[in-house]
């Protein structure tokens, strides 16, 4: 019988992520959730409890609670997929764990690419099930009932987009709406599937260099079979498998057939990898007439200026937790692991270096890049992120499409430009300009839980029958 695990906590700046660890398996598995989970209150569900029994059988398991969601912090910043990113970081640094095999399930598929692409030596494959690339892709209809649900938050509606039939058969629906009501305040939900409309990231799965697993049931009530069809057309050497099934959630329905694709994925050979390269955003960032500011000035306050020029964009490239590739005369080269990040910072630069009396352009761009050693790097990307900076005007941030479509947050705004030709370029490049950022979403934090709720919850968590339950696996459990 598999023992419930310990909640612990991952400090990310001021927020608190939950994860649990199970098993001592040889390989860390860390599974990115879906639209909602609960650390606590999943493991009541023996379907569940038999599920990552399974994947335990194999590897080490690594489950959290997004920020916003379950135990984790309440937090306005949930929604933002940067911050979720960095949340997989702190949550592998604080399991001890160097590297792991990523699983990202339906609304966790982007976030598991996206870290796995900026994060090659921390991942060593991915897999994803049922899931998307971008959120422009999701059916009409599909979003009609998701809202729908959102609408009518903790009365248990979710089972009806995740669920089979007969799921929500053995499911009962007052069980569905206090795990909705348990997982996430109204507001946090209504946000998170704003984040998932948002989303975008296509621009770097044909930049994956780790081995990916696709996982898709033929049947799924959420996920459709295009979204794989468009998964694997953009990153061609990942490895497709159709199962049979109509539930959306693996661990209902035949989760044994899933949790065996997994694991043989996970025990085969690795391929090798393409050496230093990774997926990053750049900023470039350079002075406006700085010419002119040197011969008005003189040498010796020039070069005062530039001083404290470069101390502000050196603070606020830390302070977005960025790196100094190089500076550039009156420019600075800095690589972001998320776009947000990259965006944040350059209009923290704008504003900073206004009581300088000066001001800067700057440009943002994501893409592939290779690590040429620990003071450069090189490829197209850092072609197309210096010209697009050098198209723009003072105090101006333009950010190319592929940046802007992957720094899903809401407290950013952009207005498009169109597109620019850019020498060297076969075809002109989508190019938004960063707008004055207003402050953090003003997204709802989780609701105290009805008293009721309490106290259900704490009879799931302590009961001996639900311990004992976890053994017994039952099939007609209401709650399996």
């Amino acid at each position: 019988m598999l023992e419930v695990p310990e909640i612990r906590y991952a400090k990310v700046g001021r927020a608190h992520v939950a994860y649990q660890v199970v098993g001592e398996g040889p390989v860390d598995l860390l599974l990115a959730p879906g639209f909602i989970s609960h650390l606590d209150l999943q493991w009541t569900m023996p379907t569940f409890a038999s599920f990552i029994e399974q994947l335990a059988s194999f590897a080490r398991v690594i489950l959290f609670d997004k920020r916003g969601t379950g135990l984790s912090d309440p937090s306005p910043d949930a929604a933002r997929f940067d911050q979720r990113v960095e949340d997989i970081e702190a949550v592998m640094n604080a399991a001890g764990s160097g590297q792991a095999v990523l699983f990202g399930m339906s609304e966790g598929g982007p976030l598991a690419t996206l870290f796995a692409a900026t994060h090659p030596n921390r991942a060593s494959k991915l897999v994803l099930y049922g899931t998307f690339a971008s959120g422009s892709t999701l059916d009409r209809g599909l979003l009609g009932r998701f809202e729908n649900a959102v609408d009518h938050w903790g009365t248990g509606l979710t089972a009806e987009v995740f669920m089979s039939p007969e799921s929500q058969r053995m499911l009962a629906r007052s069980y569905f709406g206090l795990f909705e009501r348990a997982s996430c305040s109204p507001g946090m939900a209504r946000a998170l599937l704003a984040s998932i409309e948002a989303v975008d990231v296509r621009p770097v799965l044909p930049a994956l260099q780790v081995p990916t697993l696709l996982l898709h049931r033929r049947d799924d009530p959420f996920a459709a079979s295009l979204w794989t069809d468009e998964i694997h057309a953009l990153a061609p050497d990942a490895e497709r498998i159709e199962l049979d099934g109509d539930d959306h959630l693996p661990w209902l329905g035949d989760s044994g057939a899933v949790a065996a694709a997994v694991g043989t994925f996970v025990n085969g050979e690795a391929e090798p990898r393409r050496p230093a390269r990774t997926v990053a955003s750049l900023l470039f960032t350079d002075i406006v007439d700085s010419t002119r500011h040197a011969v008005t000035m003189g040498d010796a306050a020039w070069t005062r200026l530039l001083a404290e020029h470069n101390q502000v964009v050196r603070t606020a490239i830390e302070r977005q937790r960025g790196r100094e590739v190089k500076t550039l005369g009156d420019g600075f080269l800095g690589m972001f692991t998320t776009p947000g990040r990259a965006v944040r910072c350059a209009g923290d630069i704008v504003r900073n270096v206004h009581p300088l009396g000066i001001s800067i352009r700057a440009g943002v761009h994501t893409g592939e890049i290779e690590v040429v050693d620990v003071n450069d790097i090189a490829g197209i990307t850092v072609h197309i992120a210096a010209r697009i900076g050098a198209q723009a005007g003072p105090d101006e941030v333009l950010v190319s499409g592929d940046a802007r479509d992957l720094a899903v947050d809401q407290s950013l705004s952009f207005r498009s430009v169109g597109s620019i030709s850019l020498k060297g370029m076969p075809k002109p490049i989508s190019v938004s300009a960063l707008q004055d950022a207003p402050g953090d979403a003003d997204l709802a934090a989780n609701r105290p839980q009805r008293w009721a709720d309490r106290i259900t919850i704490g009879a799931l968590r302590s009961a001996a029958a639900f311990r004992r339950s976890l053994g017994r696996r039952s099939s007609t459990s209401p709650i399996a």
